[in-house]
């Protein structure tokens, strides 16, 4: 099988036996990067932090590629890894903002006035005040377009608690957005 087939199937569900750790990885790399920085996104809030969650979770399959049990789930791992590492993200800035100086309130930038233009999103900020689990949820089910087993998978929960994650998050998000209107 060549690159160029493998890289024309957008899944890559299953990587040839016989290829290293550096041509499974950039095929992944070639076929997933850019969906995998989209969840990232979703998580952290941020396209630059989110890019090098991603890029992390590739270094990681990378070393680990000998270790793995079946390299044809490398996706899912890729895809958990992404989720894992998202939160320590989130666990790391709450520490920081927890600790951080409070210091006086500056004129607000112009790059600060874009991104509110960006944030001003109903839906985007009422998934922003979900709990972090309805959250991840929400958005491996509805923009990762995964199954229950998928986000089980990434999240390490069970399908039931899948379940009651994303119709927690969808009431919560329903109510929030009726509020609003």
């Amino acid at each position: 099988m060549t690159t160029e087939t493998l890289l024309a199937d957008r899944s890559l569900g299953a990587v040839p036996v016989g290829w290293d750790a550096d041509m499974a990885v950039t095929a992944l790399y070639s076929a997933h990067y850019r969906s995998l920085v989209r969840l990232a996104v979703l998580l952290v809030r941020d396209v630059a932090t989110a890019e090098e969650v991603v890029q992390d979770a590739f270094v990681a399959i990378h070393g680990a590629w000998r270790r793995l049990r079946d390299t044809d789930k490398a996706l899912a791992y890729l895809r958990q890894s992404v989720v894992n590492r998202s939160r320590s993200v989130l666990r790391h800035r709450a520490v920081v903002e927890k600790y951080a100086p409070k210091g006086m309130p500056d004129a607000p930038s112009a790059e600060n006035g874009a991104i509110g233009e960006f944030e001003r999103s109903a839906v985007i900020e009422a998934l922003r005040a979900l709990p972090a689990r309805q959250r991840e949820a929400l958005v491996l089910r509805y923009y990762g377009d995964l199954s229950e087993a998928q986000i089980a998978d990434a999240m390490g929960i069970s399908k039931g608690a899948v379940k009651s994650h994303t119709a927690r998050g969808m009431a919560a998000l329903r109510t929030t957005l009726e509020q609003l209107s």
